[in-house]
């Protein structure tokens, strides 16, 4: 079997919410978060504004995609996570908000915050203590470390601990 590259993440955490915010009137959307289907792929591709290749993400045996959709609204994905629960920890191999949530003119914002709480809350479920860690571009190390807390390992390795991952998951999540 091919040994996959891992890249480095460079998603942008623009602003920690309470579920996602419309950039324009302020409007926040509760959301929901389940596993990325077959069927989904068909709407996440690079011709469609993706950077990333999700469906050789979807075919890995050791991880799982997962999607966030706005509730009562599971047709448009807001964003993408990529997450392997390994022996002590959930690692992060991508994250991706949908091309409509990036730059100047993004619909939503708190999407990639919202899918970094839920690898925190996959962690604690899992037994983990909401450990998570993942690769960073290393010019975005002191993104992380600044917008969600993060902890600069060593090399490009970022984790991020239990009071951490708790402070994400009761922002993300108050109403679990």
């Amino acid at each position: 079997m091919k040994k996959q590259k891992e890249i480095g993440l460079d998603f942008i955490v623009d602003k920690l919410t309470n579920s996602i915010e419309n950039v324009v009137t302020g409007d926040s959307f509760a959301t929901d978060i389940s596993l990325l289907t077959s069927n989904d792929l068909k709407v996440i591709s690079k011709t469609k504004g993706w950077v990333f290749n999700w469906r050789d993400e979807f075919k890995r045996p050791e991880s799982d995609v997962y999607k966030l959709t706005i509730v009562n609204n599971p047709t448009i994905i807001q964003g993408l996570v990529c997450l392997e629960v390994k022996a002590d920890h959930v690692y992060m191999h991508l994250v991706e908000s949908a091309p409509f949530n990036k730059g100047k003119t993004r619909m939503y914002s708190g999407v990639a915050g919202n899918l970094v709480a839920f690898a925190c809350k996959l962690s604690f479920q899992r037994g983990h203590e909401g450990n998570v860690s993942f690769l960073s571009k290393t010019q975005l190390i002191e993104h992380y470390e600044k917008s969600l807390g993060a902890i600069h390992f060593g090399g490009r390795v970022m984790i991020i601990e239990t009071p951490i991952a708790l402070k994400l998951i009761n922002k993300y999540f108050q109403n679990l």
